[in-house]
């Protein structure tokens, strides 16, 4: 069934338990679309500076997209708010049910801002267009599995534990954990506000049957259609260790001995079934353990199986597993695992762990979960944090506080460039140029680096303001400028143009958090050469990573300092939007 073209949004404030229908400001949809560009709209309006990411002050935003429920594949939601473990600009995603029945239940709005904190924990109800909030005391201390199944007729996202202990890397999850918006925090935020979960009763919407068919066989037969298919992110794992960017051992290494054991074939192997969506492009491979059935991702394999130095394919999803009831990212949890056991090799720490001790991670990461020990409570910080706290060498790498994914950059230092402009911190998703760079025979000069990585930054933002999934993405040639013009949304005169717009926004934001070039950081650790069997021993040189982020603001045309000028924000319809608590460039170069 057809809808209009939602053009509202839902104000809940969880203190007065109160909800209203708001009209979107007039232009934002066709200056920022939706789901990130319309949420870092949002966002960079309605927060000071300064602003505690756990304290009421914050808010946490469910959008959507002009296209959810409509392109194949999985449907996506964006949770936006400030992280509360960088102190950033955070959007984050997860598919699943949720998504579809929460844009059927919203009508003409195209997501919810939420506001404040409960006295007690509650739930938001979306249903028939009115959204409600209710009490759901009895639901606190329950894991993201037992959550979802106490509402069997919705949809649901939710936190576990840790989002309840307000762990700075909590997760949303959906689907009974299948699902999560996994970096950076926002469950925390969820938590902080005594906010369990979010449930949604709808029908997804539906129709452009001829053009989902169409987009649906022309995704089958790309090359990131055909990967999906047979591996979807599994392959991660071998494909990073073949180039030598598998960080191994708390990144001791760049390749995993073990790899084999964890890797694509062994998950086929194990696999009883695959997520199914409405269509034809599949999900991921559903994997049976003694909990339930769970669905593990590149992550958990690279994370919490190479990172730990754990090669037995059964632990490495029963950890995903874990961390997935629990609503704790795994790759941020991983690291933190990793770096106390770095910790204890040195004997910083008292307490004797081991890479590849499976049941000592286990009972770490509940502790994490929990903050119920000293140590657990220092971990829950972020990786950064807790080196501070135990007095470690910061072996472990992070950006902006964010901990580096498994992709080891000194593979392809074109990646360093994508983890440090990243706008949430250390993430692989705005940008991998470490798929292409390794493979390529020719050289990359700072030049071509900065070009790949802000072409890639700018389209995915577009593509998660649509908010369609990362892999069919990949086939929307016109960045959805037919889909959108077939479900009446307004449509960009560039949409090229929006991806750059809502990037310099999330600028903007990070810059008035009091970020600056400094941040944009390549982590020390990258600087040396690790002694694995891969040709490509070396470090990377901090000159040629200067000279890429020089090149990177050159070509963003921001001024030395990393500062979009007067001139770029007035070519992106910016200037007005830019308030005086913001430091901008006096140069105007870009105009």
């Amino acid at each position: 069934m057809r809808r209009s073209t939602p053009s509202r949004l839902v104000r809940v404030d969880l203190r007065a338990r109160t909800s209203e229908s708001e009209p979107i400001p007039e232009g934002w949809q066709r200056q920022f679309v939706g789901g990130k560009g319309l949420g870092a709209r949002y966002l960079y309006e309605e927060l000071d500076a300064g602003t505690d990411p756990l304290g009421p002050e914050n808010v946490l935003l469910f959008m959507l997209g002009p296209l959810t429920g409509y392109l194949p594949g999985e449907q996506r939601y964006a949770a936006i708010t400030k992280s509360p473990l960088t102190g950033t600009f955070l959007d984050s995603y997860a598919g699943g049910t949720f998504p579809g029945a929460l844009a059927g239940a919203l009508g003409e709005h195209m997501g919810l801002l939420v506001t404040g904190s409960a006295d007690e924990p509650v739930s938001i109800v979306v249903e028939d267009g009115a959204v409600r909030v209710e009490s759901v005391s009895d639901l606190w201390g329950e894991d993201t599995v037992e959550t979802c199944e106490r509402f069997p007729d919705a949809a649901v996202a939710c936190i576990g534990p840790a989002g309840e202990h307000r762990v700075r890397y909590a997760t949303i999850a959906t689907d009974g954990g299948d699902h999560h918006a996994g970096r950076g925090g926002a469950g925390a935020v969820m938590g902080s506000k005594y906010l369990k979960a979010v449930v949604a009763r709808g029908e997804s919407p539906s129709g452009l049957g001829d053009l989902r068919e169409a987009c649906a066989e022309r995704f089958a037969k790309a090359p990131v259609g055909r990967w999906q298919a047979a591996s979807e992110t599994l392959e991660s794992a071998d494909f990073a260790n073949e180039v030598g960017g598998l960080a191994t051992r708390g990144w001791q290494e760049r390749q995993f001995d073990g790899t084999d054991d964890i890797g694509i074939e062994t998950a086929r192997d194990a696999a009883t079934d695959r997520e199914r969506n409405t269509d034809a492009v599949p999900g991921g491979f559903k994997i049976r353990t003694a909990e339930g059935e769970t669905v593990p991702r590149g992550g958990t394999q690279m994370t919490l199986g190479a990172t730990l130095g754990i090669d037995e394919f059964d632990a490495v999803v029963a950890l995903g597993e874990a961390c997935d009831r629990a609503g704790i990212d795994v790759i941020s949890a991983g690291n933190a695992v990793a770096l106390a056991v770095l910790a204890s090799q040195e004997g910083v720490l008292d307490r004797d762990l081991s890479f590849g001790d499976t049941a000592a991670v286990r009972e770490l990461l509940e502790e994490i979960a929990t903050r119920r020990t000293e140590l657990g409570e220092s971990l829950a910080l972020g990786v950064e944090a807790a080196a501070a706290t135990l007095g470690v060498e910061d072996r472990i790498p992070t950006v902006k506080g964010m901990e580096v994914p498994s992709y080891d950059p000194r593979a392809a230092a074109s990646m360093a460039l994508a983890y440090a402009t990243s706008d949430r911190g250390a993430c692989h998703r705005r940008s991998r140029p470490i798929e292409r760079e390794p493979l390529d025979s020719g050289a990359w000069n700072p030049a071509r680096a900065a070009t790949a990585v802000i072409v890639e930054q700018d389209t995915s933002s577009v593509l998660w303001s649509l908010v369609a999934d990362d892999f069919l993405g990949s086939v929307l040639d016109d960045l959805g400028e037919e889909w959108l013009r077939a479900v009446g949304a307004p449509v960009p005169a560039d949409l090229q143009r929006v991806g750059e717009r809502i990037w310099n926004l999330t600028r903007l934001f990070n810059l008035r958090e009091g970020f600056s070039r400094a941040d944009d950081e390549l982590p020390a650790v990258f600087t040396e050469a690790v002694g694995d069997r891969h040709s490509n021993e070396r470090g990377i040189d901090p000159a040629t990573f200067e000279a890429m982020l020089e090149a990177y603001y050159d070509a963003r045309r921001w001024d030395e300092a990393g500062r979009p000028t007067t001139g770029t924000l007035d070519r992106l319809d910016l200037l007005a939007v830019v308030d005086d608590d913001t430091p901008v460039g006096a140069d105007d170069s870009g105009s």
